[in-house]
């Protein structure tokens, strides 16, 4: 895996091999980050990784300037892996291992962005699970102060299901946008 730019630009990482996980590919990270490179000053949001697997997006995040960054995986390994590489680069990322469902019910912390990778056999249930937690615990902070001139507040949700079944909970001017990442279900949540 690597870092697309910021800081770090053009380093590669190695996750241990054991990792249960496949991290997002660079092509799918860069469409991202375009969308949020144009959208946001990296260096005033915060950010919620969940999944966080091998800590490639908060990584990302980081290096572009992000300072307030929380990667919440179950796995002990991811965990470790992305404490360890974040004290190495001098990241301010907080770990924490915990059930992304329990830390969503119990998270006091509001986030600008709130970036979800589930595994690739996530169901629809258990998806939009994720998505009414975020909205009814209000873990979305206004982010009109961290938005560059002209910017479209949006959510993002892209799923592998045909439109008709993506079911999104929207509030006031939201607007739904689709980014393909890796093809499979991906959350990408941004404030309003």
């Amino acid at each position: 895996m690597r870092i697309i730019s910021g800081i770090h630009k053009g380093r590669r990482l190695t996750a241990p091999k054991n990792l249960p996980v496949r991290p997002t590919t660079d092509m799918a990270k860069e469409a991202l980050f375009n969308i949020l490179n144009n959208t946001y000053y990296f260096d005033e949001i915060s950010v919620i990784d969940l999944f966080s697997g091998t800590g490639n997006i908060s990584f990302e995040f980081a290096s572009r300037g992000c300072e307030k960054i929380t990667a919440v995986d179950t796995h002990y390994a991811c965990v470790k892996y992305i404490s360890e590489t974040s004290k190495q680069l001098d990241f301010t990322i907080d770990t924490l291992k915990a059930d992304v469902y329990k830390f969503l019910e119990k998270s006091p912390s509001k986030a600008t962005v709130i970036f979800a990778d589930p595994p690739y056999d996530f169901d629809q249930e258990k998806f939009q699970k994720i998505i009414d937690l975020v909205f009814n615990n209000n873990l979305l902070e206004d982010v009109l102060k961290h938005c560059s001139e002209n910017t479209r507040l949006c959510i993002a949700v892209d799923i592998t299901l045909p439109n008709e079944q993506i079911q999104t909970k929207t509030v006031g001017d939201w607007r739904n946008t689709k980014i393909n990442l890796n093809k499979k279900p991906c959350i990408f949540l941004i404030g309003n």
